[in-house]
């Protein structure tokens, strides 16, 4: 997309689609809004929607469909086996991501479960830039253990280096060297990294890797999840792809991985994903687990009605325009934010705007939560329903104590084409009187907690009646105002 420049001054987003269907939305007084994140137990997944004005959760198959995608849909092939909708994804796979193998998957962590059955045994290391929680989750179940290589500059927020997903070279070295070979069945790199801010790999470091891999003989393995915004933010910053198309950029990436997964929740804005890759041989040893755990090989247990709109939104990620709309909206809430005092995660990334609960909320202890903490606060005053990426999210070791998370972040999901200006200005203005009144927030504790992925289900509650006292301090500035 060409740059527009308006002559009021203000750079904002543009928009470059119209609506055609809208879904009703409510905004409930904040009494009820009290009332359902008790009843969810502080923990924003376990809201209603009803309860919801923005769902800024996450953008796993959120992301607005576009008319072609719904079109396709009707044209869907029934069948249990060698279904027409398959052959379609997968020509769109050869086209855009330039493999000759696919396995269809119902999600992404299906594909992550595939892969770590076929490729892991028990005492493995897995190498990557950072982990994803349903990754570390599937690594953890088959014996192995992770080893986060980011760059010096991944956890500096107020940096400005542009690519803080890179692996560090020299660490990815030594790690293999400690290790051994043997114990290293692949190294995983994710596009782009979730839990710190939706940051970015450049092409130079997965060249970079992929020397390494080659050097050892060791698979790299690439999440493509977020793959076309990282294609996006390369053509932006990275200076020798300025010029080169969105298919350019993917493919080269692409290029790059023996094996490459994605959740087509994130990647095509519909449901399913997907496992690919041009090597027979990786293809045959996960072939027989997709039948075993998700479905007939043409259709993997997604709809075929959801594989037809994939194979649309595939194309579409090769539109700049289309790609663009999340990042551009994100780079907006973030600078919008900025400006306000709020910590952000700098530069802005991709999946959402992350505020930095570590310095909004740097009163309360890790060990209470401060990023669910937060979430919950800024679900209370403003009905827009963010997600904890801190401690909430990590895991405890072996004795049952906390593993404090590298980062505490808030991060508010950013879906393409699903909000309006109007919407973004709306979570600044809340999010921006949240913080003059950040001392008002206080802890979470568990009450209760399961052994897995606690954060999706787990319940907590305040330590004390902060949330009584935030709502009262609303109620006064805002009276009556929703």
């Amino acid at each position: 997309m060409s740059k527009i420049k308006f002559h009021l001054g203000e750079e904002i987003p543009l928009e470059l689609h119209k609506v055609r269907v809208v879904q009703k939305l409510h905004l409930v007084p904040i009494e009820r809004r009290f009332e359902a994140i008790k009843e969810a137990g502080f923990n924003t997944f376990r809201l209603s929607t009803k309860d919801v004005y923005l769902d800024m959760l996450t953008d796993s198959g959120t992301n607005a469909m576009s008319d072609k995608q719904i079109a396709a849909m009707f044209q869907a092939d029934d069948a249990y086996a060698g279904s027409q909708s398959f052959a379609r994804l997968y020509s769109a796979v050869q086209d855009v991501l330039g493999k000759k193998f696919l396995l269809p998957v119902h999600q992404g962590r299906a594909a992550e479960n595939i892969i770590c059955r076929a490729f892991m045994k028990k005492g493995n290391v897995i190498p990557m830039n950072y982990h994803f929680t349903t990754f570390l989750a599937h690594v953890l179940e088959n014996g192995g253990k992770i080893e986060e290589l980011l760059c010096d500059h991944a956890l500096d927020f107020s940096s400005d280096h542009q690519f803080k997903g890179n692996i560090d070279i020299n660490k990815l070295e030594e790690c293999i060297q400690r290790n051994g070979v043997e114990n290293i069945p692949f190294i995983r790199m994710e596009a782009s990294t979730n839990l710190i801010g939706g940051q970015p790999f450049s092409i130079s470091n997965m060249m970079d890797v992929r020397r390494v891999a080659d050097k050892y003989g060791i698979m790299l393995v690439l999440d493509a999840s977020l793959l076309g915004e990282n294609a996006y933010l390369v053509k932006q910053r990275e200076e020798q792809w300025k010029e080169n198309t969105m298919g350019d950029i993917i493919k080269m990436m692409v290029g790059l991985a023996d094996l490459v997964y994605f959740s087509a929740r994130k990647l095509t804005s519909s449901r399913g994903g997907g496992i690919c890759t041009n090597r027979k041989d990786l293809y045959q040893k996960m072939e027989a687990l997709v039948p075993l755990f998700e479905g007939f090989l043409t259709y993997g247990g997604i709809s075929v009605r959801e594989i037809e709109a994939m194979a649309v939104g595939m194309y579409e990620t090769l539109d700049e325009d289309m790609i663009c709309q999340s990042p551009m909206f994100i780079k907006y809430l973030v600078e919008s934010m900025a400006s306000h005092g709020i910590p952000v995660v700098t530069p802005p990334g991709v999946l959402g705007a992350h505020v930095n609960a570590m310095d909004f909320c740097s009163h309360i202890p890790q060990n209470q939560y401060p990023a669910g903490a937060l979430a919950a606060a800024f679900y209370l005053v403003s009905g827009i329903r963010g997600m904890e990426r801190g401690t909430i999210s990590s895991v405890r070791d072996e004795n049952g104590e906390e593993i404090l998370a590298d980062v505490e972040l808030l991060r508010l999901a950013v879906p393409r084409r699903v909000f309006t200006l109007s919407q973004v200005k709306y979570v600044v203005d809340r999010i921006t009187w949240l913080y003059e009144n950040r001392n008002m927030i206080g802890g979470l504790k568990f009450v209760y907690e399961p052994p897995v992925l606690r954060f999706f289900m787990g319940g907590l509650e305040a330590t004390d009646d902060w949330p009584e006292r935030l709502m009262a301090k609303f109620r006064k500035d805002f009276g009556d105002s929703l």
